[in-house]
C-alpha cells in the first residue's frame, strides 16, 4: 500500500493548486482593484478581459486542438472560482464563453468547430448562449424563436432574453424551433453572429447584482444565416442545451463558490481588527461560530463542486455512469443557497459597515444572489435532482 501522504483520491493535484495560486495573484493584482468601479458604473470590466486574454484564461476550457489550453472541467473551476472571489462579473468572461461555446464542442461539425473555436481561443471573440424567452424561462422547451429553411440557408426570427455578454459577444449559439409540432424535438441550435444582419440588442437591464456583466435582449429579425452554421442535426438544439447545461452548471457553482470564499476571506480579517467591548469582536463566541458555520458550508460546496467537475470531465473523455446531471445540479443549486448565507453573514459581522459601498460584502452578497437563479432556479434543480437521484 502507498503512504498516507500519497494518497490523492480527495484533493486536487499539484497543478491544480498551482494554477489556483497564479489565477489568484493575477485576479488580486489585475481584476480586483476594479471591481467596485465596475460595479458602481454598471460598465463592462474591460480590464478583467485584458488580463485574462493576456494569461490565456478567459477560455480555458477550448481544447488543444483548436488553439486552446484545453483544461480540464476541474482548472475551469478553479479558474471562474478565484476570479469570483474578487469579482463575480468577471468571472462571467470564462464561464460564458464556455456556456457558448460547448454546444459546438459537443454537437457541431468539424468544420463549425475549426471556425469558431479558433477565434475565441485567441480572445478575438466571446461566445454567449441564446436559450430564455421573454415567454420561456424554466419552461425553455416553450420557445417561440423560429428558424425555416430557405434553400441553403435559415432564417431566424424571435427575441431572447437575459443574454449575458450580449452585445460584447461577437458569436451566440441560439435555440430556434426549426418544427412547431415536434416541441423540445423541434428545436435545433445555431451559431449567430454579431455581424449577421438583422442582429440587434435591447438597452442593458437594470441589475440588482453582476452589473458589469450586460445583460441584453438580442433581437433576430429575419437574420438569414448558411444551414452549415446548424450546430448537429435538426431537431438534436434542444438535447445539447440540456447537455450543455449539465456541465456548466458546475461553473455557475464554482462562481457561487468564489463569492462565498470572498466573504468569508474578508469578513475573518475583519472580525481581527474591529474591536468592541475592549476586544476583537472575533474573540466573541456568538461570532466565532457565524464564522464556523461559514467556512463549512464554503468547505461542502467546494467538496460537491469539485466532485461534479471530475464526474464532467470523465463524461468529456467518454465515460458513463458519472450521475453527471444530479451531481451538476446539486452542486450549482448547494454552492448557490450557500453563497447566499455566507454572503449575508458576512454584511451581518461588518454591521453597519458591511451595508455600505465602502466595503464589498454588500457588493458580494449582490452578486451572490443571481447564481440561485440562472442556469436554472434552484427550484429547478430540484425538481433535476428528483428526477435523476444516484442510483
Amino acid at each position: 500500500m502507498a503512504g498516507t501522504a500519497d494518497f490523492d483520491l480527495y484533493r486536487p493535484s499539484e497543478e491544480h493548486d498551482m494554477l489556483r495560486e497564479s489565477v489568484r495573484s493575477l485576479a488580486e493584482a489585475k481584476i480586483a482593484p476594479f471591481a467596485a468601479a465596475v460595479d458602481e458604473e454598471a460598465r463592462f470590466p474591460q480590464e478583467a478581459l485584458d488580463a485574462l486574454v493576456a494569461n490565456d484564461l478567459h477560455a480555458v476550457h477550448v481544447p488543444e486542438a483548436y488553439g486552446g489550453a484545453g483544461a480540464d472541467a476541474l482548472a475551469t473551476v478553479i479558474v471562474i472560482e478565484e476570479v469570483a472571489r474578487v469579482c463575480a462579473s468577471s468571472s462571467l468572461i470564462p464561464a460564458v464563453n464556455k456556456l457558448g461555446s460547448l454546444p459546438v464542442i459537443l454537437s457541431g461539425s468539424e468544420e463549425l468547430k475549426a471556425k469558431y473555436l479558433g477565434p475565441l481561443a485567441k480572445g478575438d471573440a466571446m461566445f454567449s448562449y441564446c436559450l430564455s424567452e421573454p415567454d420561456a424561462g424554466s419552461d425553455a422547451a416553450g420557445m417561440k424563436t423560429k428558424a425555416v429553411r430557405d434553400g441553403d440557408h435559415y432564417i431566424l426570427n424571435g427575441v431572447k432574453r437575459w443574454i449575458t455578454n450580449a452585445g460584447v459577444s461577437e458569436y451566440y449559439t441560439v435555440m430556434a424551433v426549426t418544427d412547431p409540432e415536434k416541441r423540445s424535438k423541434g428545436i435545433s441550435a445555431f451559431v449567430v453572429e454579431k455581424g449577421d444582419e438583422g442582429v440587434s440588442f435591447g438597452a442593458p437591464e437594470k441589475k440588482l447584482g453582476i452589473k458589469g456583466s450586460p445583460t441584453r435582449e438580442v433581437y433576430l429579425d429575419n437574420v438569414r444565416i448558411p444551414a452549415d452554421r446548424m450546430i448537429g442535426a435538426e431537431g438534436t438544439g434542444f438535447a445539447t442545451a440540456m447537455q450543455t447545461l449539465d456541465h456548466t452548471r458546475i461553473t455557475i457553482a464554482a462562481q457561487a463558490l468564489g463569492i462565498a470564499q470572498g466573504a468569508l476571506d474578508y469578513a475573518k480579517g475583519y472580525v481581527q481588527e474591529r474591536k468592541q467591548f475592549g476586544k476583537p469582536i472575533g474573540d466573541f463566541q456568538g461570532v466565532q461560530f457565524m464564522l464556523a458555520d461559514m467556512a463549512m458550508k464554503v468547505e461542502a460546496a467546494r467538496q460537491l463542486t469539485y466532485a461534479a467537475a471530475a464526474r464532467s470531465e470523465r463524461i468529456s473523455a467518454g465515460g458513463k455512469g458519472e450521475d453527471l446531471t444530479f451531481f451538476g445540479a446539486a452542486a450549482k443549486c448547494y454552492a448557490s443557497d450557500a453563497a447566499m448565507e455566507i454572503t449575508t453573514d458576512a454584511v451581518q459581522l461588518l454591521g453597519g459597515y458591511g451595508y455600505t459601498r465602502d466595503y464589498p460584502v454588500e457588493r458580494m452578497m449582490r452578486d451572490a444572489k443571481i447564481t440561485q437563479i440562472y442556469e436554472g432556479t434552484n427550484q429547478v434543480q430540484r425538481i433535476v435532482m428528483a428526477r435523476n437521484l444516484p442510483q
